[in-house]
């Protein structure tokens, strides 16, 4: 064909089969795509489809369609190790030919062809970029640099923009100086390149500057020297950008300005030491994009009285809106409140922000169209962290309240006030929009609510100010107003320690009246939130009628209820059968059946269903009301489990959930009573079931009977021996090694309730126990698990005291597949979880167990190595490429040299907890001061022997850590089942006292040898100790 008459062989077939993919005749078209699925299996077809999309002497239709075709083959043959790789992988010289056509086609005249051509660069740059294709990016700086060339410019910063989130710490130092002044020629050239090539110049930059931030931590002067370098120009350039004020709500219009709030945002959160001046010169500008930006956003978001197609996208998917511009605002104003220099330069414009900020989160017409419309939406919009201007400006002005303390909750109350004051002037002005300022108001102060009731105990008049709004709000019409209506229930409900006594027994009233009445669904969102805070604070010898009639609504409305809205009358009814006291036994037969129709209608969301047992669990709780609930429930229960095999998906599993909670805190008649109709059944679905869902909740409920069942539980059973046969067979099956890691997953908490509750029975089981936690351990990938099992190797530790000696031995005596025993393998994983484990408890039974084991001294212990510092042998960031190459590299120390560092860790974090961090001095210097003395930064990072993994302990360990220390409370265990047992009362400090104590007493030169491999901070707190 004439089209393809410059094409060889393969081209020309390759656009007749691409012409006949379009072909009108479904057989053409069948046989056509065929054949194209076929040809990509065979050489030479990548390097076909590349040059037939580059080749402008064939149409642009084929061009495009080949385009498309090229990138699928990319990601599907390029490289092995990718999830959608589909043999054969393309070879080495092919992979060279389209990596040089593609290249020298960047300058396309055509843009879609420039785009795809790019994308596909970008795509081959993601694998092959530096190792196998070095000269990619000097050949997209000679084209970004090329200014005769202006499609090349266009098509290298696509491609360059594509690949910006892939550069790493080996080519920004060398890549910044190179490319930045081409960047800033295009981004301070708006009379040579339109506004898109500007802004994604700007998302280049953007890029630079977050991989430089990630960097500083290692090369503080490196990086430092090039934000300098780079500082006084792109700072000007900012505030030029900036200064154009927000006039349309027309994304081209300010897709500059929101560039320049993302580069602001990570140069102030990645260099926060940046110097004030030069940062401070932007934020004049900054203001006035602020304000500017409020006045458009009121008139065609809040008010909705300009036509605006409100969302759209970008070419690279992400979502282009006036709301996504104004969130990006609020969350560099956040930033920058929260940096401590630049918020002084701000202070005295903190009253005006809040006022800005609190207008801002005025409800919009869309909101309001579509609460209106779904109540469901409007509940999940409430209380989850949606993407909003509402959202966001809360974050802010918490960081206000953060940053400025009283100064900051002065101004915000004031700035409430002021808004409270300009929407009574709209009213009296006859404005229909008067009532979003005043619910903005209530709303702000409500996410506030924590930090204004502290600030009332103060001294600030919070009270007189959220008085007088909400009760401003009584006799205005709630079917003309339901969202203020709504806001002021909320408000009520969270102040209600606050706000006077007299007016929450008012809300209260009208709550309970709204849910009864004829009002537009938000209102009863409302008053359900405020019955469920209130009731419970309410004077119930006042209101025994109400609580009834109050109940009675919520079982109406739980009729009327679907999603979102189900689960916050459950909620609200939960709240209300708590605060019956004695009129609650009435009520077990009428609401009883209802909650477990919707338990049952829901068994397949778990958070419904969760809701429903919940409530049940009230009722249960509630005087006279367990024994005919459990009759109630039983026998159903009981058919169901007994044959589970045959129920509807999930029905078995929460039946077992259930269970779980009816056996919790259960008096024994009742626990008798579950067991003799629902034991076996149970155990059977531990023996049979491969449901995951199943298996956990029967373990759980397994769990549950040994806990409320104890001793007795083995007579119950009738023949002799029988129940323990079966405790052992379902602790079988949960610790087989072929099984997956989840179905086993609380298998720990089950073999707890046998060591805390039978443990002369298992005693004799304990070496085939042992082994089957260490093949269930070697088979698992789910460390959750892996800690769980090592909890109750420590809790056994225990139960062999004082006789651990005996202990170690039994653990040296069984084997472990590839290590020279189970006591190997079991401290190995041991010393690399113990800062990964989470739960009060747990914590304190596997610390005081190591303690007990390097009291021992065995000969034996010092003979295992483990891991000890973690070595990174390059500094920098890993990327996915090095993190290929280059596993992690640990040393390797004696194990007692291990657990006495992980137990002065421990030490010191309890040191720290109860007050030695008065001690601390906060030794962070200014990046820039420490550049600027010459501080180097060293290439090689060893890791502190206590550290477990590449990470520091995890926040869930550190909080549980938190409640060990709070020795003094009575409910700081996570975990039920193990409050009974007598390790609760061991005090973890005194406990390590008196292990370093007795250490340093009994074995100075080996005290003295452990604390060698000890960090400083770890040294000082075995000092403190020593020296008491």
């Amino acid at each position: 064909m004439a089209a393809a008459g410059a094409a060889d062989g393969d081209q020309r077939w390759l656009v007749d089969c691409l012409t006949a993919t379009l072909d009108t005749a479904r057989e053409v078209r069948a046989f056509a795509e065929e054949s194209l699925c076929q040809a990509s299996l065979q050489p030479g077809y990548g390097a076909a489809l590349t040059k037939v999309t580059v080749n402008k002497e064939v149409p642009f239709g084929l061009r495009q369609l080949a385009a498309v075709l090229l990138k699928q083959f990319i990601k599907q043959h390029w490289e092995e190790d990718e999830d959608n790789f589909v043999p054969p992988v393309v070879s080495a010289s092919e992979k060279v030919v389209i990596r040089q056509l593609l290249l020298t086609s960047l300058d396309d005249s055509n843009g879609k062809i420039r785009t795809a051509i790019g994308m596909a660069v970008a795509a081959i740059g993601q694998n092959d970029w530096p190792e196998d294709w070095p000269e990619l990016l000097p050949f997209l700086l000679k084209l970004i640099g090329d200014q005769s060339n202006g499609n090349g410019v266009r098509g290298a910063l696509r491609c360059l923009a594509l690949l910006s989130d892939d550069l790493d710490d080996t080519c920004i130092p060398k890549l910044v100086p190179e490319l930045f002044p081409s960047l800033y020629r295009i981004i301070s050239s708006p009379h040579l390149y339109e506004n898109s090539l500007r802004s994604k110049a700007l998302g280049i930059v953007h890029s630079c500057i977050s991989m430089l931030g990630s960097m500083s931590g290692v090369y503080k002067r490196e990086t430092v020297n090039l934000m300098t370098s780079m500082l006084d120009p792109l700072v000007e350039q900012f505030s030029i950008i900036l200064n154009s004020p927000v006039l349309s709500p027309n994304p081209d219009d300010w897709s500059m300005q929101m560039e320049v709030l993302k580069c602001l945002l990570q140069l102030i959160q990645n260099f926060p030491r940046l110097p004030e001046a030069k940062i401070s010169a932007v934020l004049g500008p900054l203001w006035q994009t602020f304000v500017s930006s409020f006045k458009v956003y009121h008139l065609s978001i809040i008010q909705a009285s300009e036509n605006a197609d409100n969302v759209g996208y970008d070419s690279d998917g992400s979502e282009r809106s006036l709301e996504s511009f104004e969130i990006q605002l609020f969350e560099l104003w956040t930033t920058i409140v929260g940096n401590s220099m630049l918020a002084k330069v701000i202070a005295g414009n903190i009253k005006e922000l809040a006022y800005y900020t609190i207008s801002f989160q005025q409800i919009t017409e869309e909101q309001v169209q579509n609460w209106s419309r779904d109540a469901n939406q409007y509940v999940a919009d409430e209380d989850d962290v949606t993407y909003s201007c509402r959202v966001s400006g809360s974050l802010l002005l918490e960081e206000i309240v953060t940053a400025y303390e009283d100064y900051g909750i002065d101004a915000i109350l004031e700035a409430s006030q002021v808004c409270f004051r300009e929407s009574r002037e709209l009213k009296q002005a006859g404005s229909a929009d008067w009532w979003r300022l005043h619910e903005a108001s209530l709303f702000a102060l409500g996410s506030l609510s924590e930090h204004l009731c502290e600030a009332q105990d103060s001294g600030y008049n919070v009270r007189d100010l959220l008085e007088q709004m909400v009760t401003d709000i009584v006799g205005t019409g709630v079917h003309q107003y339901p969202f203020l209506h709504a806001r002021a229930f909320s408000v009520v409900a969270k102040f209600s320690s606050l706000i006077s006594k007299g007016i929450c027994e008012q809300y209260l009233c009208n709550a309970a009246h709204a849910i009864a009445s004829d009002v537009p669904p938000p209102v009863k969102v409302g008053a359900c939130r405020a019955l469920a805070e209130l009731l419970p604070e309410s004077n119930q010898s006042s209101m025994p009628n109400n609580i009834m009639g109050i109940l009675s609504s919520l079982v109406d409305l739980l009729r009327q209820a679907s999603d979102e809205t189900l689960h916050l009358v459950l909620e609200t009814l939960q709240s209300a059968i708590k605060s019956g006291g004695e009129q609650s036994t009435s009520i077990e037969p009428v609401i009883s059946p209802i909650i477990l129709d919707v338990w049952a209608q829901h068994i397949a969301d778990p958070f419904i269903s969760i809701d429903a047992v919940e409530v049940l669990e009230a009722i249960k709780n509630a005087p006279g009301c367990l024994e005919p609930l459990v009759s109630r429930i039983l026998p159903t229960i009981g058919t169901i489990l007994s044959k589970s095999k045959i129920q509807p998906d999930g029905l078995v599993a929460g039946s077992l959930d259930l269970l779980t909670m009816i056996l919790k805190n259960a008096p024994a008649a009742v626990v008798k009573a579950v067991f003799d109709t629902c034991f076996t059944s149970t155990i059977q679905i531990v023996l049979e079931s491969d449901d995951h869902g199943e298996m956990q909740n029967a373990t759980e409920c397994l769990a549950a009977f040994i806990s409320g069942g104890r001793q007795e539980l083995l007579v119950w059973g009738g023949e002799q021996g029988s129940t323990l046969k079966m405790l052992l067979s379902a602790a079988s099956r949960l610790l087989d090694p072929e099984l997956e890691s989840s179905v086993s997953l609380f298998v720990g908490s089950y073999i707890l309730q046998l060591i805390l509750h039978l443990p002369s029975h298992l005693s004799p089981h304990i070496p085939e126990l042992i082994a089957a936690i260490v093949r269930r351990m070697q088979t698992s990938d789910i460390a959750g698990l892996k800690s769980s099992l090592v909890v109750i190797i420590a809790r056994l530790v225990h139960l062999s005291a004082p006789n651990v000696d005996q202990f170690i031995n039994l653990l040296l005596a069984i084997p472990a597949q590839g290590y020279g025993s189970s006591l190997a393998y079991i401290m190995s994983e041991w010393s690399q979880l113990q800062g990964e484990i989470q739960g009060a408890y747990q914590i304190k039974v596997t610390t005081t167990a190591l303690a007990l084991l390097i009291s021992t001294r065995h000969p034996e212990l010092s003979r295992i190595e483990v891991n000890g510092h973690l070595v990174k042998t390059s500094a920098g960031i890993t990327t996915r490429s090095k993190a290929r190459v280059t596993p992690d590299n640990w040393t390797k120390i004696p194990l007692p040299s291990k657990i006495f560092a992980l137990l002065a860790d421990t030490l010191a974090e309890i040191q720290e907890q109860v007050g030695d961090d008065a001690d601390n001095i906060d030794e962070e210097d200014s990046d820039w001061e420490e550049v600027q003395n010459g501080d180097a930064t060293p290439q090689d990072i060893m890791y502190s022997a206590s550290v477990p993994s590449n990470a520091n302990p995890s926040v869930e360990h550190l909080n549980a850590m938190a409640k060990v220390f709070d020795e003094d409370e009575d409910d700081s265990y996570d975990d039920d089942l193990a409050k009974n047992d007598s390790l609760n009362e061991v005090k973890l400090l005194d406990f390590l006292t008196n292990t370093f104590v007795n250490l340093w007493d009994s074995d100075r030169p080996l005290f003295e040898y452990l604390c060698q491999g000890l960090t400083n901070p770890q040294r000082v707190a075995v000092q403190k100790v020593l020296r008491k």
